[in-house]
């Protein structure tokens, strides 16, 4: 396995498990779980026996946002956000073909909730807090926020929570279809890979495929997208 400083990487057969691991700083995105999280996703991407992965967080929060300690000391907001996309991690985890879920209990905040909204399904325990306060800190979300919110709880909610940054709980955070399942606490973990090893189960190649249509064709004019479908389907039959 490979040897990472801010997050554990383990497989469980064809399930690849990510869980980031800076309990003492609340799981914060620092630059070396940047460059950390970028070798994990490459080894999932690239390992033939890897068919799904898990992202959870250690200790009492799965990802409490970007860590301001350092990202604060860049001479300005553009010079910091320069610094995150140094490594393309969100663009890794678009492009990633193999099912992902996000398993998030605690604190899921600023850049937490926009890993999990990367992610193709989302549970969460029933304690979980989620909030995008980045415009109340004065800047925006860097790391997709602005368009995966409204992708999956539509406009008008995204603007709501972006725009006041207040707090919601997993119910809530359900019912706006930012998560798909909520379950307590203390099976959190059990359920999160029971959901990766039934989708590891999945022919990858048709798995991979039906991500590749949903993610490009939701931004096209549907006759386009249902073309996409149809070339989509006709490939995998052949």
């Amino acid at each position: 396995m490979p040897g990472f400083t801010t997050l554990k990487y383990s497989k469980d057969g064809p399930v690849a498990h990510i869980s980031l691991n800076r309990p003492q700083a609340l799981n914060a995105y620092n630059i070396q779980m940047r460059d950390d999280f970028a070798g994990a996703l490459e080894a999932v991407q690239e390992d033939p026996d890897v068919r799904s992965l898990l992202i959870t967080g250690r200790g009492r929060a799965f990802c409490a946002g970007a860590d301001l300690t350092e990202f604060g000391r860049a001479p300005s907001q553009t010079i910091a956000r320069q610094v995150r996309w140094e490594r393309d991690v969100w663009g890794q985890m678009l492009r990633l073909t193999k099912p992902v879920v996000a398993a998030v209990h605690g604190y899921c905040i600023g850049s937490g909730v926009e890993i999990a909204l990367l992610c193709d399904l989302r549970i969460a325990a029933e304690e979980t807090i989620f909030a995008l306060p980045e415009v109340h800190l004065g800047m925006i979300p860097a790391a997709g926020g602005t368009q995966t919110l409204p992708r999956s709880v539509g406009r008008s909610p995204a603007l709501h929570l972006l725009l006041t940054g207040r707090r919601l709980d997993a119910m809530e955070a359900l019912s706006l279809r930012l998560l798909t399942r909520v379950v307590p606490q203390d099976v959190l973990l059990e359920e999160g890979l029971s959901l990766a090893r039934q989708l590891a189960e999945l022919d990858s190649e048709f798995s991979a495929s039906a991500k590749d249509c949903i993610r490009r064709g939701t931004d096209l004019p549907l006759a386009q997208a249902l073309d996409l479908e149809s070339r989509s389907a006709a490939r995998a039959l052949a």
